[in-house]
């Protein structure tokens, strides 16, 4: 039993396949709902499934382990090959998927020395442990072994990381996987095309791709056939281990040469607890919610959507020529001529044993009509029909088909189509109308409709404060004394990596403070009043003019970055969280004044100008702008203005980049020079420089609350006094609810109303995740509003914090739908 890879494609027992595969995480779903989603996936037609295995599900803190109840992941691969599927494990060390830290591990920022995603030997230790817990459980279910595990992903999408030796990182991951036996096909895929990136173009490792295109771009064919050719003069396939869900873009690819097709969730699902990830995409970064779902076939409650109809019609289509295809190579252009948006260069591929298969995609909301190869032919809106050309049927020939061939049977063709279909066999051509069969050269030609999926009627929904009851808790969750502390520490150091933790000193004020550096989320009470930030460690001002009193901060950790996104600190992979570091601004200097100027054709003496004052008539060389300095405590430098990336160097430091999401920079005490580079632009609106002279905030008393403490404290019921809703908070505040949820065989989506709280919440022994109402920061993935109740799951307990913002923090109601 074998998996074998060459230009032509894959073969399993010698046997070509074109294999369609779809995510499905059983990270993200309860150990009783596994069977019923990979049944779902294996009557989509989809043949395999993708799986990340992350690490820190499985490490819950340094060397202690967990592979049981939902961290199974030997029961879920057993399951996959019960049912007759294939498997693509994807075990990191690294796997991104807006997961908490992408799954390295927290703690293992706390060595300065240790760097993430290098052959580095603190970090290749750290991955040797994961992998000699995980590879051998890979190894035992691997295809051949009596398993379903046909392909073994190394890294993910590393051409997005700086890594230093890409190469020798990559041979350690390779030999890692050898030494514990697995001999199905190792892979790493691209995230934006460069196979160098992903490989280090190490012997052993097959480079995939990632493709993520604009499903309306016309162009999707010629770049997908570039890496297919690229690939195919190393005598490899074009695998796609990511893409969109859309399965007319799906076809594109299909016709382009790819051999694997993994659209990336297309069985959606949820971040339980504290896993979700900090920093998606962009802004720079945002909070990804407990919902995962990005509209794959399967909604994250299990519902099928139109698409899954769609992956069926494709999955015959592959059935239906079957070798023929999965051995075919692209060919010579079809001349294709539309009167709808189609795309820029039609893919042709040469089918196995003669015959050619053209996609002809409509990107237009409307039908229309194509000419292929000279034969006018109807094509549905917003589709893509496989159109097969001059393919042998015994004693005959079906010169061209204008939908998909779903079926050859011995006296008949069977297609399927949303509009009539245009077949030629022999010198005959017929046009069929849905629904209907035609002889056309001897030959029975049918035509169906495409399949629809059923979608369920959206349920009733009823208040909790009508269908059950609420009761408020008299006592709070315990917390863990975490010591005194000069500066406040991690909560990463204090064995926090999933939680919280709460930071209290009492100091003078000076009017204005400065913090620096805090993640994720800050709940900081000065005096009593409340300011709750979450900017990603960027530097914050403070007004605290009239407040005194006790200084408390609440730090929240909603998930470390699963990117690495210089701009900020906390959105760096491997970046710690807590309060950061806090200063009372001791002075404000305005020092846009008298800086000296080097670049260009300034000579000596230096001319002495204002930041960003020097005229020139090279528009974007870079000037460099220095500037004296004697500070005898630490200080800041605030660039206001900043529009494009400033290089700042600090005394003769390194250079450091200055970003307008955190245009700060800190400098240490007895800093003497600082310098500005920035190109010339005279349309740029200029820079101004401030200085702020600080003294540090020290003596911190910590507490911890990680996050099984706070789960244990949650599943002890308690009998506290009944209350109606809405419920009113101050901003810090906080209440435990216990509701009594009916009695529900289904799942249940549970729906908070209100604003300005954030409502933590736990059933069945496990906390489902959390929401957060009212003004918040921009979250992505699924709906961000609702928490989950899986089938089967008893109690709901909900943790409500009043936060700060523009209205009164309240829960209003509790909704609660049927799934």
């Amino acid at each position: 039993m074998t998996v074998e890879m060459d230009a032509r494609g894959i073969r399993i027992d010698g046997e070509p396949r074109v294999l369609l595969c779809a995510s499905l995480f059983y990270f993200r779903l309860p150990p009783e709902q596994w069977r019923a989603r990979l049944e779902q996936v294996h009557r989509s037609g989809y043949t395999c499934v993708d799986v990340y295995l992350p690490w820190n599900f499985h490490e819950l803190s340094p060397g202690r382990w967990s592979f049981e109840g939902r961290r199974d992941v030997a029961a879920f691969l057993d399951l996959a090959f019960e049912l007759g599927l294939h498997v693509i494990a994807r075990p990191g060390p690294y796997i991104c998927s807006e997961w908490d830290g992408g799954a390295l591990p927290a703690w293992l920022g706390l060595d300065p020395a240790l760097r993430v995603r290098q052959n580095e030997p603190r970090f290749l230790a750290q991955v040797t442990d994961w992998f000699d817990q995980v590879l051998p459980i890979l190894a035992a279910r691997q295809y051949g072994a009596g398993g379903a595990v046909i392909m073994v992903q190394l890294e993910n999408e590393l051409d997005f990381f700086d890594c230093e030796d890409r190469p020798a990182y990559l041979t350690a991951l390779r030999q890692q996987a050898l030494k514990h036996g697995l001999g199905v096909p190792l892979i790493a895929c691209s995230g934006q095309g460069d196979l160098f990136g992903a490989t280090g173009d190490v012997e052993g490792v097959v480079p995939a791709c990632n493709f993520y295109p604009d499903d309306d771009s016309p162009f999707i064919e010629e770049e997908v056939r570039r890496y297919a050719r690229l690939l195919a003069d190393r005598g490899l396939p074009l695998l796609i281990t990511e893409t969109n869900r859309r399965h007319r873009t799906l076809r594109r690819l299909l016709a382009s040469g790819a051999s694997l097709i993994a659209p990336y969730l297309q069985s959606s699902g949820w971040n339980f607890g504290y896993t979700p990830s900090s920093g998606n995409w962009g802004r720079p970064g945002n909070f990804m919610s407990h919902g995962y779902d990005f509209g794959g076939y399967v909604s994250s409650t299990g519902v099928e959507r139109p698409e899954f109809a769609q992956a069926q019609t494709l999955a015959w289509v592959l059935e239906a020529l079957g070798p023929r295809l999965a051995s075919a190579k692209l060919g010579e252009p079809v001349k294709v001529t539309t009167d709808f948006p189609t795309s820029s260069s039609h893919s042709v591929l040469d089918l196995e044993g003669g015959g050619r298969l053209v996609a002809v995609p409509n990107l237009g909301a409307e039908d229309g009509q194509a000419i292929v190869a000279g034969i006018p032919v109807a094509v549905a809106a917003d589709s893509c029909p496989l159109m097969v050309l001059d393919l042998p049927l015994g004693d005959t020939t079906l010169r061209l088909a204008s939908a998909d061939l779903m079926d050859t049977k011995q006296q008949g063709l069977l297609f399927c189509s949303s509009v009539p279909v245009t077949v030629v066999i022999g010198s005959t051509t017929e046009e069929i109308p849905v629904g209907s069969s035609r002889i056309v050269e001897g030959v029975v030609v049918t035509v169906e409709p495409p399949p629809e999926t059923d979608v369920p009627e959206v349920s009733e929904v009823s208040e909790v404060s009508d269908a059950v009851t609420v009761r408020r808790r008299t006592s709070a969750a315990p917390s863990t004394p975490a010591g005194t502390h000069e500066l406040p520490p991690t909560l990463e150091s204090l064995g926090v990596y999933r939680g919280r933790g709460t930071y209290t000193t009492a100091t003078d004020l000076t009017g204005e403070l400065l913090l620096v550096g805090a993640a994720d989320i800050v709940d900081l009470s000065i005096g009593g009043r409340v300011h709750t930030l979450a900017a990603f460690g960027a530097t914050e001002r403070i007004d605290v003019r009239g407040l005194t009193g006790q200084i408390q901060a609440t730090v929240e950790i909603w998930g470390h970055a699963n990117f690495d996104d210089t701009r900020l600190p906390s959105l760096r992979l491997g970046a710690l969280r807590g309060l950061g570091s806090l200063w009372n601004v001791l002075e404000t200097r305005d020092i846009s004044a008298l800086w000296t100027v080097h670049g260009q054709w300034a000579g000596e003496p230096a001319p002495l100008r204002s930041l960003t004052g020097w005229s020139s008539t090279r528009v974007g060389t870079p000037i460099t702008y220095t500037r004296q300095l004697h500070t005898e405590t630490p200080a800041a430098l605030h660039l206001e203005g900043v529009r494009e990336p400033v290089s700042v160097t600090v005394d003769d430091g390194r250079p450091l980049t200055v970003h307008s999401e955190d245009p700060w920079v800190i400098l240490p005490a007895g800093t003497q020079q600082i310098s500005v580079t920035v190109p010339h632009n005279p349309s740029g609106g200029g820079l101004r420089a401030e200085l702020l002279i600080l003294g540090p905030i020290v003596d911190w008393t910590c507490a911890v609350q990680d996050d099984e403490l706070l789960t244990a404290f949650a599943l002890r019921r308690e009998s506290g006094p009944e209350i109606e809703l809405p419920l009113t908070l101050a901003p810090g505040e906080e209440a435990w609810l216990d509701v009594e949820l009916p009695t529900l065989e289904n799942g249940v989506l549970v729906r908070p109303e209100g604003t300005q709280v954030r409502i933590t919440g736990w059933a069945g022994g496990e906390c489902l995740g959390r929401v957060w109402l009212g003004d918040r920061p921009a979250f992505s993935g699924g709906d961000p509003d609702v928490l989950w109740i899986p089938p089967g799951w008893s109690g709901l307990t909900l943790l409500v914090r009043g936060v700060d913002g523009p209205a009164r923090p309240e829960l209003r109601a509790v909704r609660i739908e049927n799934t």
